[in-house]
């Protein structure tokens, strides 16, 4: 790729998601100050990056749109190893549709996803293409999975839902989860079926772990 972002064509044919009803959803509490260096991205802001090549937030602020963002269909690439994150729809039970950023290049649904924005909350579900599944933090998970994200809610509330950060020096995203406010790192040193998985695990963002370009797949 030779821009920080590239549009991916031709990937997924044109289709209408809907967005779920936030209903009375009350507003979700941001786990401490938002990290140094980085700054919050709201749905408006990721539209208008996505239709613009992904610019720095800020730099879109002026003359913004207060129109409810639709979702963007995005995919996310690591910064640690420098692969796209795919569902792992085919895995077994437990860990069905588990994200592992494993994939050399997007190649479908599998590295496809939703960024669906609540105002309420302030805050982004994401949602699996590969099986139309919103992905979780499996909190309730020991070991080596405990809070490793998966692709297996029908519906959102507090395990489906991030606050999403961008850095505008670095031209990178990081994601925060709602249920535990640990940001999301990617496991590179993990060997075995969970190697590459992502796990809301970190109490900041300390480096390429914690760190993702995301690539608009809608153009």
């Amino acid at each position: 790729m030779t821009s920080v972002l590239l549009s991916v064509t031709a990937v997924l044919a044109a289709s209408a998601l809907t967005v779920p009803v936030a209903g009375a959803a009350p507003q979700a509490d941001r786990p401490g100050a938002v990290p140094s260096g980085w700054e919050a991205v709201d749905g408006t802001e990721l539209a208008r990056i996505s239709g613009d090549t992904l610019r720095a937030p800020s730099a879109l602020r002026e003359g913004a749109s207060t129109a409810a963002a639709e979702p963007e269909l995005l995919a996310m690439q690591s910064a640690r190893n420098g692969q796209f994150v795919a569902t792992e729809v085919n895995y077994a039970a437990p860990n069905t549709g588990v994200l592992r950023a494993r994939s050399a290049q997007v190649g479908g649904s599998w590295e496809s996803f939703a960024f669906e924005y609540d105002e309420v909350t302030e805050t982004y579900a994401l949602k699996s293409l590969a099986n139309d599944r919103y992905v979780a933090v499996e909190k309730n998970f020991t070991g080596s999975a405990q809070n490793v994200l998966r692709a297996r809610s029908t519906s959102v509330s507090g395990w489906e839902r991030f606050f999403l950060y961008y850095n505008e020096d670095l031209d990178r995203y990081a994601l925060q989860s709602t249920l535990n406010g640990l940001f999301v790192a990617m496991e590179n040193n993990f060997t075995g079926s969970l190697q590459y998985a992502l796990r809301a695990r970190s109490t900041d963002i300390t480096g390429a772990w914690e760190e993702f370009t995301l690539h608009d797949l809608g153009a």
